[in-house]
């Protein structure tokens, strides 16, 4: 296995148990100008505004500030905030798409939340903590590449030959600028050999609308695009390869609501009153899904079909789900794996060290004891219904069992970048003690992966010693040894081991060399 160096011991550690991907389907709109004045008057940064802004709280009064990604759209809802205003809370809704603003203006004390993806939380670092969970992507934001323009790039193991053969010619990568999109890059650039982003042109737009354009567009020589709904669904028809989304790790990606400190020290109750009325609203369009759509639908201006795309790529937390993941740790794996990412790719200092303290489950559990009360009065009559409003089995299903000849035919997305060896004694098929270890880090980061959407070939290789024959047959019983430990630890992925002997050498080593004895973990699509 090929290993990047990187001293972060600790970003290492937390790298294995990375959920990759970074949530969120955008729908670019226009910021409200005259928002902020509306409530602090002509000068939103006059002296006078946290007095203002504390009067506003003491009369019920709460500034939320998001954009217009469809996920939010319960916020922007008239049902919604009608809701609010029987408890005594009356809503401002402000589009603000300068993520460091959105903070700044929180920290601030002129907007009491604000909605964001947990990579934006981590890298803006505000003056508040996350009280709620909004949605994860299930497909929503995707990697495509564009085959039409390069037949011969097919996954993102493809993309170092390309760059070779490209004689001089830059390939660009082309995403949104601080959203999910740029995170997924990210992640791929620290989860996958073969794909750094400082190995391309990198052109940052706005809006995903402008990264399909460019893919699209033959002079800007664009080998990826990282695009959100309904670009995806757009690129996908229009017969470019996606190669990885969100759905092949469905639980990595999330949107957060976060309180600033200076609400939840106020006035703790609107907290708690506004989350119950956030997932009441979100426990009736479970109920009656149709709502939701023609919410999105109506929100976004689009079409019933790309409401349905949508819909198909997020997955909304309900109240007992949001509580479960922060109080079962799932909410802070996240954290630490999504910060790792971050480090690595230099967009965060350090992980933090105290990550409890950013996230707190005690606004929730108003909602999730409503929610559980409804629950008990549905669950003889409508199982399945009280199922989905606990958060059951709407993400990663039973894992179908594929014929290991259909792992081995199977599309390739990409090798991972393990970090760590797995070495054998000489002529041996014998694991290290080190190797040990790092089967365990493998399985965690395996475990990121939707099985039902990623099988896995574990390959094999030797270096040109020795007799061909035996070389064959110990790459296969090696390979197998590496299946077998990741089995034997819960691996529930469709895996293979495959052994190829010297059949597919490294370029420029020599085929003697130790390093020729390799194994690579090779992520490949099942459907």
């Amino acid at each position: 296995m090929s290993q990047k160096e990187n001293p972060l011991t600790l970003v290492a550690a937390l790298l294995v148990t990375m959920g990759i991907l970074g949530g969120g389907l955008w729908f670019l709109g226009n910021r409200s100008p005259g928002f902020l004045e509306e409530i602090f008057g002509n000068d939103p940064s006059s002296k006078d505004s946290p007095t203002k802004s504390t009067r506003n709280l003491e009369q019920g009064n709460i500034t939320l500030l998001g954009d217009t990604f469809s996920g939010y759209s319960t916020f922007r809802n008239a049902e919604f905030q009608e809701a609010l205003q029987e408890v005594g809370i009356t809503l401002s809704y402000g589009n603000e798409f300068d993520q460091t603003a959105r903070a700044n203006l929180l920290n601030e004390g002129k907007a009491d939340l604000y909605v964001t993806t947990l990579d934006q939380f981590l890298k803006q670092n505000p003056e508040g903590k996350i009280v709620g969970l909004i949605d994860r992507t299930i497909g929503a934001d995707a990697v495509v590449l564009n085959n039409k323009q390069y037949p011969d790039l097919n996954s993102l193991n493809s993309l170092q030959t390309l760059q070779q053969s490209a004689q001089g010619e830059s390939l660009s990568i082309t995403y949104a600028v601080d959203t999910p999109s740029e995170y997924l890059a990210l992640v791929l650039s620290t989860a996958f050999d073969g794909f750094n982003l400082s190995d391309f042109d990198v052109k940052e737009v706005v809006d995903a609308s402008e990264a399909w354009q460019a893919l699209q567009n033959p002079a800007e020589n664009v080998a990826v695009a990282v695009l959100w709904e309904p670009f995806v669904s757009q690129a996908r028809n229009a017969g470019y390869t996606v190669v990885l989304s969100s759905n092949d790790a469905p639980t990595a990606i999330l949107d957060v609501i976060v309180a600033s400190d200076r609400l939840l020290t106020a006035r703790p109750d609107l907290v708690s009153d506004f989350l119950e009325a956030y997932y009441r609203h979100i426990d009736a369009n479970i109920r009656e899904p149709s709502q939701l759509r023609a919410q999105i639908a109506t929100d976004g201006e689009l079409t019933p079909s790309e409401a349905d795309s949508i819909l198909e790529g997020i997955d909304f937390f309900t109240s007992i789900e949001a509580k479960n993941w922060i109080q079962a740790g799932t909410l802070e794996q996240r954290i630490g794996s999504t910060a790792a990412v971050l480090v690595l790719s230099g967009k965060l200092n350090q992980v933090p060290t105290d990550i409890n303290s950013l996230f707190t489950d005690e606004y929730v559990n108003k909602a999730a004891l409503n929610t559980q009360t409804l629950i008990d009065l549905i669950k003889v009559d409508n199982p399945e219904l009280a199922d989905r409003l606990a958060g059951k089995g709407t993400t990663i299903q039973a894992v179908p069992q594929v014929a290991a000849s259909e792992v081995a035919q199977a599309s390739d997305i990409g090798n991972l970048q393990v970090r760590g060896e797995v070495n054998f004694a000489t002529g041996s098929a014998t694991l290290s003690q080190q190797s040990q270890t790092t089967l365990e880090q493998l399985v965690n980061q395996i475990k990121e992966f939707n099985p039902q959407t990623v099988g896995i070939r574990v390959i094999g290789h030797t270096s040109k010693t020795g007799d061909p024959k035996l070389n064959q047959t110990l790459s296969q019983q090696r390979a197998q040894v590496v299946v077998d430990g990741l089995r034997q630890r819960g691996l529930q992925h469709n895996i293979i081991a495959e052994g190829k002997g010297f059949y597919l050498p490294l370029s420029g080593i020599a085929p003697e060399d130790p390093k020729q004895q390799r194994t690579e973990i090779r992520l490949v699509r099942l459907n």
